[in-house]
């Protein structure tokens, strides 16, 4: 059983996805860093890089945005008609030019100091269809899984979608352009007057971005996607989803009428949350965040997990703690394991964990408690959205995963890098940095000839150099042939000083 808890300001909306009581997904939107995942542009090409077979293409972000050869619709289509391993694509720098406008579309948010990432073949999401409109290659959600089904929904759409070809055109069935179309897995019910009216709605939005890559300028915003809210009932709502509450009255009722329109399904799962408590409070959906930001999760058994997130990839490494619940040591390891899988599918989906990951369980000498690990880690990922891939354990007893990385991660969104540490994760000890001072007071004395040398530093430096260092502190000064004095500055970080010549 699945509760969807919206909490929207005006600057913000938050998204909490509950399952049986607890936090599985959270999703963040901010007013003014909406993200741009599916958004169509006008670009301008600015570079081309034969090298990397790839473009930089400015679309009037921070930073330029990616687009490789292989995400040129040419190519793609080049590829569906051939084979991808008949198909030799064709260079990028005989496909595109330095100052050409572009059409294209956003696949992945800028991350860290990497741009977006592009494509040029556009689609267009609806509620239960998305529109390719350069293509005319019908597909199905692979979760349809019924190979008659398939076939039927294939030409139900594609009856549909000449239809309405037609309609618009007016031109015989064998020439009616009506574009590709995928199935989405919400579909599989849907009527025909449903499919009709999703089909019209995408095909009035591409006629609109159409007409406006003719007449505004390379840099402009063509189709920007639904809100998180909208998304909410497109894409987060399924048959599971017990309700969807919403704590702005505004909010709730512009949802009402969006679903009315798109989503009616969702429309009676829909309700206005007016508790007195704030609505993250009913699953203390704050404190799980607070949690999903530390290094450290706890395993109800006593066990704990250690996450660290790099710029390369992400390690999950697996301890028993204190837990000794095991009738002897190889139990104990196993069931500590087997909880640790389904908290770490848990803590990918809560944190938005994407790249490689590698995961460090605790060695396992059976082969049958490996199995059953890896088991149980399939069936809690089978409830992730979110594709993840995972291998075998290599000969060093670790566990590969990969997890489609789409938006920034959990931390990344809510954090930076401490000013302190300089995203270190440490500072240096109060010793090392009197060494540092006691280093520069000497290098300086050997420059200048002051009347006295000042040291400006954090409490606890001052401290050490007063009592511990305070026979170096002596001889560096007899040494040097000057006065040394000190001044605590309480709002300095630990690793910082300043060395002021009197």
């Amino acid at each position: 059983m699945q509760d969807i808890l919206i909490n929207w300001t005006p600057q913000e909306t938050r998204v909490a996805v509950v399952e049986n009581g607890a936090m599985q997904e959270l999703h963040l939107e901010r007013t003014l860093e909406r993200g741009r995942v599916g958004n169509v542009y006008l670009g301008k090409v600015v570079r081309v890089l034969p090298g990397m077979q790839s473009a930089f293409v400015e679309i009037g972000l921070e930073r330029a945005a990616f687009l490789h050869v292989a995400d040129l619709h040419s190519q793609i289509a080049a590829r569906l008609e051939q084979g991808a391993a008949a198909h030799a694509p064709t260079p990028i720098e005989r496909l595109v030019f330095e100052g050409q406008s572009l059409m294209v579309q956003v696949l992945k948010d800028p991350i860290g100091t990497k741009g977006a990432r592009l494509t040029t073949q556009i689609s267009v999401a609806g509620r239960l269809l998305v529109y390719l409109p350069q293509d005319k290659h019908i597909g199905i959600s692979q979760k349809i899984e019924s190979a008659e089904l398939r076939e039927q929904l294939r030409q139900r759409v594609l009856r549909l979608a000449t239809e309405a070809a037609l309609a618009e055109q007016g031109t015989d069935p064998a020439g009616a352009d009506h574009g590709g179309f995928i199935l989405r897995t919400n579909a599989e019910d849907a009527s025909d007057a449903e499919l009709a009216a999703d089909i019209a709605y995408l095909r009035r939005t591409w006629a609109s971005i159409r007409l406006g890559s003719q007449r505004q300028p390379a840099g402009t915003l063509l189709h920007q996607d639904l809100t998180l809210a909208e998304r909410v009932l497109r894409d987060l709502s399924n048959d599971d989803t017990h309700t969807i509450r919403i704590d702005s009255r505004l909010q709730f009722e512009h949802l009402q009428a969006f679903g009315s329109t798109y989503t009616p399904g969702a429309v009676a799962k829909l309700q206005h949350y007016t508790g007195e408590r704030p609505i993250f409070d009913l699953h203390n959906i704050d404190e799980e965040v607070s949690r999903a930001l530390q290094r450290r999760v706890d395993l109800k058994s006593g066990g704990y997990l250690v996450i660290d997130q790099t710029e390369a990839l992400t390690t999950v490494d697996v301890n028993t703690g204190g837990f000794v619940g095991g009738r002897n040591f190889e139990d104990t390891i196993f069931k500590t394991n087997l909880e640790a899988a389904g908290a770490i599918a848990r803590q990918l989906r809560l944190r938005n964990l994407g790249g490689i990951i590698i995961v460090d369980f605790i060695d396992m000498s059976r082969e049958e408690h490996r199995h059953a690990v890896l088991a149980e880690l399939h069936k809690q990922l089978a409830r992730d959205r979110t594709r993840t891939t995972v291998g075998d354990f290599t000969k060093l007893g670790l566990l590969e995963l990969t997890r489609k990385r789409t938006r920034e991660s959990l931390a990344h969104l809510l954090c930076e890098p401490c000013p302190t540490c300089d995203g270190r994760g440490q500072v240096k000890t109060a010793r090392t940095v009197c060494y540092d001072v006691l280093r520069e007071i000497l290098r300086e004395a050997r420059r200048f000839q002051p009347r006295e040398f000042r040291v400006v530093a954090s409490p606890a430096v001052v401290e050490m150099l007063l009592d511990e260092e305070s026979v170096h502190l002596a001889g560096l000064s007899e040494f040097i042939g000057k006065p040394i004095s000190l001044m605590a500055e309480p709002t300095m970080n630990p690793e910082q000083y300043d060395i002021v010549l009197l």
